[in-house]
């Protein structure tokens, strides 16, 4: 096996080397005092730092997972099980979740607001289009056209799953590793715990994992959409990707199984649960074998009891605390969370209406606008 590189970083309590060949990238890491083989010294040429030789850095175990398939990087590090580190993403969690349904409420409020005078923009737009001559092979027409044949759903996980395939492409610029490693996977034992939280729910390594999971999401779009709304939908989705992460870490923490994880299945669980929830007797279907058919209620019973039993029993490929996590908050909040906190929006939306009427066009004295 040749190897084009190797940067060693000293850590507190390990050396953790990250060796590129190809685009496939390994971490391992051997600790500086135990029962591993030291690494041999390394020897400068021409500023580059090059090990003697890699068959002398074991694999760590457990690979990085979450909510779907792994990609090729074995993770170890030396952490004691500290539960005051989660202390701070608990509280991210919450104001992260606080923010996301207040913008949404505000986001809804503006749209409804706007929506006459789009009403006559788009009357105009049609108006001009008919006397402005067609141009035949026209490729902004085309895309109008293919965009405008999307449901509401479909064209508002659009952005999700564009955004998904930047950060898949960004994996393959050797000069982010480091960066994407840090910021695209969550780990409690990691120095940085709060962005990753909701960075990781868009990072994918391996493309049949991206693929799989923005399949699921395009699939259940148009339910979930037309049951929650476009605003609801994304407060809902980007609160349980963070949520799905905090009950991965305290699951890893409690168990002492650390290691790093990303991908979108706890936030994707969440809305598949949200929608078999609310929709038990719904007829589904894998996409592999499309003969067998069952209700959405027995799909959920058994995706939970399957993630449950990962977890206890503490199997390593999947992320199962995170797709148990982001299952739980999608039920809660089909029965509840819609009731506690979406219903209840209006004194917000009361307060940003007073604030926005009594701007100059409002004239000071509160002015109209939709109630």
């Amino acid at each position: 096996m040749s190897w084009r590189g190797c940067i060693l970083r000293w850590a507190r309590d390990d050396i953790i080397c990250i060796a590129t060949r190809g685009n496939r990238i390994t971490l391992n890491t051997q600790q500086r005092c135990g029962f591993k083989k030291a690494v041999k010294e390394t020897k400068t040429k021409k500023g580059v730092i090059e090990e003697a030789g890699p068959s002398h850095t074991q694999p760590s175990e457990g690979l990085i997972h979450k909510r779907g398939a792994s990609p090729p990087v074995e993770p170890s590090v030396a952490y004691s099980r500290s539960f005051g580190r989660l202390v701070k993403p608990l509280v991210f969690t919450i104001g992260f979740t606080g923010c996301s349904f207040g913008t949404a409420a505000i986001w809804q409020y503006e749209s409804l607001k706007s929506r006459v005078q789009s009403y006559f923009d788009e009357v105009r737009a049609d108006w001009l289009e008919k006397l402005r001559p067609q141009k035949q092979g026209d490729l902004r027409k085309w895309i109008n056209q293919w965009w405008n044949s999307l449901s509401e759903g479909q064209r508002t996980v659009a952005g999700i799953i564009a955004a998904n395939a930047v950060v898949f492409c960004c994996w393959r610029v050797p000069s982010f590793q480091r960066s994407m490693i840090k910021y695209f996977t969550s780990n409690p034992a990691s120095k940085t715990l709060c962005f990753p939280m909701l960075l990781s729910t868009f990072s994918h390594y391996s493309f049949f994992h991206m693929a799989a999971n923005m399949y699921v999401l395009w699939s259940f779009s148009s339910s979930i959409v037309s049951m929650l709304g476009r605003e609801q939908f994304m407060a809902v989705y980007m609160s349980a990707g963070v949520i799905s992460t905090m009950f991965s870490y305290v699951c890893k923490t409690a168990s002492g199984r650390l290691g790093p994880s990303l991908g979108a299945s706890g936030a994707i669980m969440t809305v598949l649960a949200a929608v078999c929830t609310k929709m038990p007797e719904a007829k589904l279907a894998i996409i592999f074998l499309p003969m067998y058919a069952f209700s959405a209620g027995n799909a959920l019973k058994a995706i939970v009891v399957m993630d449950t039993a990962g977890l206890v029993l503490g199997w390593r490929y999947f992320d199962h605390a995170a797709h148990l996590g982001g299952a739980l908050f999608g039920v809660w909040y089909i029965m509840y969370g819609h009731e506690l906190i979406w219903k209840n929006r209006e004194p917000l939306v009361k307060v940003w209406h007073d604030l926005r009427t009594k701007g100059p066009s409002g004239g000071g004295n509160g002015g109209s606008g939709p109630q």
